[in-house]
């Protein structure tokens, strides 16, 4: 009889920030097929003797084509194993979790998704810079900073140039210069402010705050390590006031850099 493959969100990467649910099948792992973003704190929850196959991307690399990992998925089911789906951040919020979905619904598999924290969530709670905000924000909108096959970004600038609209760009640190201008052009304020966060949540997170005119040349003076998540509009202008420090295990490793 096949097994089920349950497609998990991992969260943004603090283990204490998982679902029970999601830890309690981490936890009971024997098989877990795992995105590079899955952060190694949560990686390390898995049994010893679990199986771990890393499918990671990155900017320009796939190391396994997305349609290999829907194959990989419905094979192992077909072995009989329960498959454990680990995806940073939320399956459902660019995780491709509905494509590997579709293609277990279509191979007759069983599978279930487990809701995650999106890195946009985690980001934004610990750094204290909200992502709505009376008088600032009234709404906000996720949008990819990456194309897939490294495709031109074809993405609606004059509908995303709302500057009481908290823009919340996920995988764009290599077109972030590019976003940014496009933005300027189509209307938004050259010193709109704009929090860049590497790692939310995880001791190894790092802040840059700075404006749309400038966060090109910033990345370009200090890179940031994926992932990266850029919070534009008038919430990120909180980030001196409101900004909370991380938790005590996590804070000691902070780094704010950057020249906004």
């Amino acid at each position: 009889m096949a097994g089920k493959v349950y497609l998990i969100g991992a969260g943004p990467g603090d283990p204490d920030l998982l679902t029970v649910r999601a830890l309690r099948l981490i936890q009971a792992a024997a098989v877990v097929v795992h995105d590079r973003l899955v952060s190694p704190e949560i990686m390390a929850l898995t049994p010893p003797a679990a199986r771990r196959i890393p499918v990671g991307k990155a900017a320009g690399f796939h190391s396994v084509p997305q349609d290999r990992i829907n194959r990989m998925l419905a094979d192992l089911a077909r072995e009989g194993h329960d498959v454990i789906r680990l995806k940073g951040g939320d399956p459902l919020i660019f995780g491709r979790g509905s494509e590997e979905a579709e293609h277990l619904a279509a191979a007759g598999i069983p599978y279930a998704y487990v809701p995650g924290i999106t890195a946009a969530q985690g980001a934004a709670c610990s750094t204290g810079v909200p992502l709505t905000h009376r008088g600032l924000a009234t709404g906000v909108r996720y949008v990819t900073g990456h194309r897939a096959r490294d495709a031109a970004l074809d993405l609606d600038w004059q509908g995303l140039a709302d500057p009481g609209t908290t823009l919340v760009v996920y995988m764009g640190a290599a077109n972030m210069a590019e976003i940014a201008a496009r933005l300027i052009a189509a209307g938004m304020p050259v010193d709109l402010p704009v929090l860049a966060v590497a790692h939310a949540t995880t001791p190894r997170e790092m802040r840059m705050p700075s404006t749309l005119a400038q966060i090109g040349a910033d990345l370009a003076r200090t890179p940031l390590e994926a992932p990266v998540l850029f919070i534009v509009g008038h919430v990120a202008g909180l980030y001196a006031s409101a900004a909370l420090p991380l938790p005590r295990k996590l804070g000691a490793h902070l780094r704010v850099v950057g020249h906004g």
